[in-house]
């Protein structure tokens, strides 16, 4: 019988925006699309490294994913505002980033939802007891697929963002 294994919960916070709140338009496609400031709390000691997953499930076409970054060394606490979109992220140890749903771009892409309501974009970070190993640019399900049984602890914040129609 499987057991389900129980995560330490990661407190994952930001300057720029409350867990809940709207996200500024600088973090948006409608500003300069840079990545928030994220920090989080101590992560257990086994810890070998980290992935960040950015996500809005209220996409009308199903899951958009925004951001999937990996690799990200055990000591990193914090990720600066305005992350390089590039493959490897030398700032951060040489963490890798994937691809997103914008057309596969690899780096942060903000939120950029049609007109209307809000949507919830989801900053997930994974501790992990392990690093992934994968190439830079892999997609969001070549790093879920990968993280799968490593997890040591998660946390999450949520932001939202509406364009004025």
């Amino acid at each position: 019988m499987a057991h389900a294994k129980t995560f330490t919960e990661l407190a994952i916070s930001s300057a720029a925006f409350k867990d809940g709140a709207p996200i500024p338009v600088q973090f948006t496609c409608d500003g300069a699309d840079e990545s928030p400031p994220l920090a989080w709390s101590e992560a257990p000691g086994n810890t070998a490294s980290f992935a960040l997953i950015c996500e809005d499930p209220d996409a009308p076409g199903g899951t958009f994913i925004h951001w999937v970054l990996y690799d990200i060394p055990p000591m990193t606490h914090a990720l600066p505002q305005g992350v390089p979109k590039g493959p490897t992220v030398s700032m951060l140890g040489g963490a890798k980033q994937g691809r997103t749903s914008f057309k596969n771009a690899i780096g942060y892409g903000g939120p950029c939802p049609p007109k209307g309501r809000a949507h919830h974009y989801h900053f997930i970070l994974h501790a992990l007891d392990t690093a992934l190993g994968l190439e830079p640019g892999a997609t969001h399900g070549t790093v879920v697929a990968a993280m799968r049984g490593h997890e040591l602890a998660r946390g999450e914040i949520v932001g939202t963002y509406a364009r004025k129609g």
